[in-house]
């Protein structure tokens, strides 16, 4: 089988920055150490109100095109964008995409819904294109602005969540080639992170708003999540998925130089971490300056990790994605010697 390669990866952020001195001036009950203590986040990044995850999935891809020259806007001859915050129900963002960046006209585009799981389902997605002789160079973007879901009272997520874009050349050759994939799918737990309201199943606003004991905001309008029911996801299906994930590439746990998985937040990470026995020395956190960027966290902290000199020549990093859906997926990038 052609090998497939990561070959470079850029990422965007917004603007606005929330801190967590902001956040405790609506929620004064809170204070910054708990916050960061308990989700692992500083601040994050929240998209202005005119500014859309494609928008800023273009900008990320106008950052990868102009670093170091490495790729030309004429090599891409496949687009696919990652994204739960579309600008629109149609046409497909990322057709829009192509006529804005100045792609070429003969190449393929097309948008795929997915959360945290995404860049690890864009990267099985590009690979097949490319090993099935479909393309040379795929153009992977993810872009997302959940902050545009969260209800304003809602300060668990509020705390969590900030908004990015990352852009990634996948192509036949670059600097990480891309291992084999397990995937999983469990749409039994649909309900438990989801925003009910606004496509055709639910068309209109609910207005429907209520709070429950603890006084969280619900509404079939704004994002909800069922923490405990997400933890508990995690906690059964990711540790099967790093076993899988590692057998899949023939590798032990002792090969892994780096383990990078969605950054959900800092409490979850470490509960996984030692829950699967993994040092902390080859364990990533890249959330502190971001927040959980859904698709994004994944791009980011490679990229991150990559600016730092913390994935060296010929190391084997694991990454994977967890969470909405319910879909989780990882693979390894085998980094150049």
């Amino acid at each position: 089988m052609n090998k497939v390669y990561v070959k470079q990866i850029a990422y965007y952020l917004p603007e606005q920055i929330v801190t967590n001195e902001d956040i405790i001036r609506d929620f004064p009950e809170w204070s910054v150490d708990k916050i960061a203590s308990k989700v692992g986040v500083n601040k994050r990044h929240i998209a202005q109100i005119n500014e859309t995850a494609m928008d800023m999935a273009i900008r990320a891809a106008e950052k990868l095109f102009n670093d170091k020259g490495n790729v030309c806007k004429d090599d891409v001859d496949y687009v696919l964008f990652c994204t739960q915050s579309p600008d629109y129900i149609l046409p497909t963002s990322a057709c829009v995409i192509q006529d804005r960046l100045g792609l070429k006209k003969t190449i393929g585009a097309l948008d795929f819904n997915l959360g945290c799981s995404g860049y690890v389902y864009g990267l099985s997605l590009a690979k097949g294109l490319i090993v099935g002789g479909i393309a040379s160079n795929v153009l992977l973007l993810t872009g997302e602005t959940y902050s545009k879901y969260l209800h304003p009272k809602d300060k668990g997520n509020r705390t969590i969540f900030g908004d990015a874009a990352s852009a990634t050349i996948i192509s036949t050759e670059g600097i990480a080639e891309i291992g084999n994939f397990s995937l999983g799918t469990d749409g039994s737990g649909a309900n438990n992170l989801i925003v009910r309201s606004g496509a055709m199943r639910i068309p209109y606003k609910q207005n429907d708003l209520h709070f429950d004991e603890n006084n969280n905001p619900i509404s079939s309008d704004h994002l909800f999540m069922n923490g405990s029911e997400i933890f508990t996801f995690t906690l059964d299906n990711v540790p099967p998925l790093i076993e899988s994930t590692l057998n899949k590439n023939g590798l032990v746990k002792e090969d892994v130089d780096l383990f990078v998985l969605h950054q959900a937040n800092k409490y979850m990470l470490n509960f996984l971490r030692k829950k699967m026995k993994i040092a902390d020395e080859r364990f990533y956190y890249c959330l502190s300056e971001f927040g959980n960027t859904v698709s994004n966290t994944i791009p980011l902290a490679l990229k991150h990790a990559l600016d730092t000199n913390e994935i060296k020549n010929s190391d084997n990093v694991l990454i994977a994605g967890f969470g909405v859906g319910y879909s989780w997926g990882g693979t390894v990038l085998r980094f150049k010697k």
